[in-house]
């Protein structure tokens, strides 16, 4: 039996311009969101919650009724309908007391479904223990598990929900204000995509020759606010995200040996090399025979294995790419020498090793 994988080969080949807005390279330092997380009850479940072994549910079941002025001990609530959960949140940038977020809530215990349940007033923190948001409503988990032991059927995950808009904000968000000078963070460090933001943005708003952007690394840009935009910070901010600037990205072929997926980005280039590719197929067979004694004889009845090999091997397939060859010529002839994925695998990391593929090489 011949096994079959089945890869995705992924070429990017476009010669359109790596020109973007600025609000896609970059963002302005500090504007960032927060994490939240935090621990509550969903209650309202049948029968599907935490069971005796998850001893913290109950427990924080009895805190939660103590400060309703119920006294009732741990170990006298056996309660099935309750699943202790961790509940998180993204406080986005300027987030106001009052606006509201999605909050994801998730099992913790030995529950397994969280379908139709409600989540208690929950308290989310930030990494500094402050509370920032409170979050309750009734869980939607996307999924159901129905059925019993065998029979069983589960659809996506139940044990994971969300609470759309279930989050209010009761503290602001840490986030400044942008003053007379700030910096812009770029998503990804390039000192050639610095260097262009600085001057796409002196070329606007340079008045009388003083430049108003500054490159001070390859990820930071630090921009002084013009005089006219003095008391117009945020419509500075909002003319400079719409700012078309040409990127520079690295030459890299991104290769994802579990899945056989490859990714060429447009600036790879390869030196003249000749490439020689052929595969050798060896197949063993393993067949059984039944040895019949002839009758009225003292011999017995016996199984013979017959073991068959056979070796087929194809001709190497040859390529030849000149002096400054594309990716798309590249693709071409491998696939004009029928090449699989995994294939081009190979053959990538062998250009590399005898430096014909001027380009970074990634394994993910």
């Amino acid at each position: 039996m011949h096994n079959r994988i089945l890869a995705i080969t992924l070429l990017i080949t476009s010669s359109l311009s790596a020109a973007a807005r600025l609000k896609e390279l970059a963002a302005v330092e500090g504007v960032r969101d927060n994490q939240l997380v935090g621990y509550g009850l969903v209650v309202g479940l049948a029968g599907t919650g935490d069971r005796r072994q998850t001893i913290f549910s109950a427990q924080s079941l009895t805190n939660m009724l103590e400060r309703m002025g119920i006294s009732v001990p741990p170990e006298a609530i056996r309660v099935s309908n309750t699943a202790a959960v961790m509940v998180t949140a993204t406080l986005p940038p300027f987030a106001q007391p009052g606006a509201r977020i999605d909050a994801t809530v998730a099992a913790i215990g030995d529950a397994t479904n969280l379908q139709g349940g409600l989540l208690v007033l929950t308290s989310l923190r930030g990494a500094d223990g402050r509370v920032f948001a409170v979050a309750q409503g009734p869980v939607v988990t996307g999924g159901f598990a129905a059925g019993r032991a065998g029979t069983q059927q589960t659809l996506n995950h139940p044990t994971v929900g969300r609470i759309p808009n279930g989050a209010i904000v009761e503290r602001a968000a840490p986030t400044p204000a942008p003053g007379s000078r700030f910096r812009l963070q770029l998503r990804q460090a390039d000192f050639t995509t610095a260097a262009r933001v600085a001057a796409a943005i002196n070329k606007k708003f340079a008045a009388g020759g003083t430049p108003v952007a500054r490159a001070e690394n390859s990820a930071l840009v630090s921009v002084d606010i013009p005089p006219s935009y003095s008391e117009r910070a945020t419509e500075f901010v909002a003319e400079l995200e719409n700012l078309t600037v040409e990127a520079d990205r690295p030459a890299k072929v991104a290769i994802n040996e579990r899945t056989g997926t490859v990714a060429i980005g447009k600036e790879v280039r390869i030196s003249p090399v000749a490439v020689m590719h052929g595969n050798l197929a060896v197949e063993i067979q393993t067949t059984y025979q039944v040895s019949q004694p002839a009758p009225f004889t003292s011999g017995t009845t016996a199984v013979v294995p017959q073991v068959d090999v056979a070796v087929q091997q194809e001709k190497a397939r040859t390529i030849m790419l000149k002096e400054g060859a594309t990716v798309e010529e590249l693709v071409r002839a491998l696939m004009a020498i029928g090449a699989t994925p995994r294939d081009i695998i190979a053959i990538l990391q062998n250009l590399r090793a005898v430096g014909a593929l001027e380009a970074e090489l990634e394994v993910i």
